[in-house]
């Protein structure tokens, strides 16, 4: 698996008291209600883990699934994944196609064919507006007509936490949730906002479990925290890493208009 790019995040350091009587008894009271809701984000979360056993029919969704291939001058060959969205266009994270695509030559895997490819847009090298997605063109000609007719739909609805979602590559598929954004640092939540349980491999696709829309392309590894209270104080551990996906929202703004792709539920 190619595993997508790191947010390594400063461990928060543990809120204070405040030094008189009165302020200390509401800065308690808040860290309480802090924690009351991280802890409640988190058992949602949970309660949806059994319930995310790989099912018959996410299998059928590789179909959609494709390998990205680049080969930097001098450097190893990099492979990451992608999605077929139809009408030869396929998505995946910005930074496996990288900033110099002309000269990384990439080409996608798709259907037992090595298709070359042609980068239609790049939000890596957006300054004013960055998000992690590249959008590649194909010929379409050599694909099965079966795979040609297909339009791959993208998500209307946003994530909801405990939401089922299958992670989808060309090999296999996976199950995982959504969590809360509450399980990371504050200062990455408002940036690194739809997160799943467990890392992804870069550009797979994140698809909602129940309606089988596309809900995002994993894009990142960010730090989790696991809350705990000590002392009368809310105190936090890193817990693993979450995956982060640029969730279908972004995709539709970042994708041209004619398309037509965005008949999600």
């Amino acid at each position: 698996m190619t595993r997508p790019y790191s947010i390594f995040a400063i461990q928060p350091k543990t809120a204070s008291s405040g030094r008189a009587n009165g302020n200390r008894c509401c800065a308690t009271r808040a860290r309480r209600a802090r924690f009351a809701l991280l802890v409640m984000a988190q058992l949602i979360g949970q309660q949806f883990e059994s319930a995310n056993a790989q099912t018959s029919d996410d299998d059928s969704l590789r179909i959609y699934a494709v390998n990205v291939v680049k080969t930097p001058p001098f450097k190893a060959q990099f492979v990451g994944d992608g999605i077929y969205l139809g009408q030869g266009m396929v998505i995946t994270a910005g930074h496996v196609v990288g900033h110099w695509p002309l000269f990384t030559r990439p080409r996608v895997l798709i259907a037992g064919h090595d298709l070359p490819a042609k980068v239609l847009k790049s939000g890596v090298d957006n300054v004013d507006n960055q998000v992690d997605l590249a959008l590649l063109s194909i010929d379409e000609t050599p694909l099965p007509i079966s795979l040609r007719l297909r339009r791959n739909p993208l998500c209307q609805a946003p994530p909801v936490v405990g939401m089922q979602v299958i992670d989808v590559v060309p090999e296999s598929t996976s199950r995982s949730h959504v969590i809360s954004a509450l399980s990371i640092e504050p200062a990455l939540r408002s940036h690194f906002d739809s997160l799943i349980d467990d890392v992804k491999s870069s550009g797979s696709g994140i698809f909602d479990a129940q309606r089988k829309c596309l809900l995002g392309i994993a894009s990142a590894e960010v730090v989790k925290f696991r809350n705990q209270m000590r002392s009368g104080h809310v105190a936090y551990e890193p817990a693993g890493f979450a995956g982060y996906f640029v969730s279908a929202a972004k995709i539709i703004k970042f994708l041209p208009e004619d398309l037509h792709l965005y008949g999600g539920e």
